[in-house]
């Protein structure tokens, strides 16, 4: 099962190699990782996103409110959350092609942020399915180049 640990964090270094190390250290791949300070800049918030078996990953939370540093630590699996991810995807094209890439854009509400005779930059955020999708679009364009950002999520409550 997919996990969502939203870990609020003191701002020092050393913390995030030390919250890491409890995934790594009972076999856990961590899919995504975003870290970024909050509303107050002491604190910092990462959202780590694991699959994994539901009670070693219950483990892994009990662990993580024993570190110092850290403040407080939520699971999204049994609660509503919100989650999105920015992706930047560089696609090769010519004139033939870039208006087929910019109404793939425009149907995924994504915008293009840099345009070149040979390549077009399109910036989406949204969902994990969404990203996907496009990227599945865009693939039989060539793909030159993607970054992700990796998810973010937030209670709905």
């Amino acid at each position: 099962m997919q996990h969502i640990f939203s870990v609020l964090v003191e701002n020092k270094s050393g913390v995030l190699a030390r919250v890491a190390g409890l995934f790594s250290s009972r076999g856990f791949n961590i899919d995504s990782l975003c870290v970024g300070e909050t509303n107050d800049p002491t604190i910092s918030r990462m959202t780590i996103v694991v699959r994994g078996d539901d009670k070693v990953l219950e483990q892994v939370r009990k662990q993580l409110n024993k570190v110092i540093d850290v403040i407080k630590v939520q699971d999204f699996s049994d609660e509503p959350y919100i989650d999105r991810e920015l992706v930047l995807i560089k696609v090769s094209c010519n004139a033939r092609t870039r208006p087929e890439i910019v109404d793939i854009a425009n149907i995924f509400r994504a915008k293009v942020v840099s345009l070149s005779a040979k390549a077009i930059t399109i910036e989406v955020t949204g969902v994990q399915s969404k990203i996907e999708a496009i990227i599945d679009m865009l693939k039989v364009y060539g793909i030159i180049e993607l970054v992700r950002t990796g998810r973010v999520a937030i209670s709905r409550i």
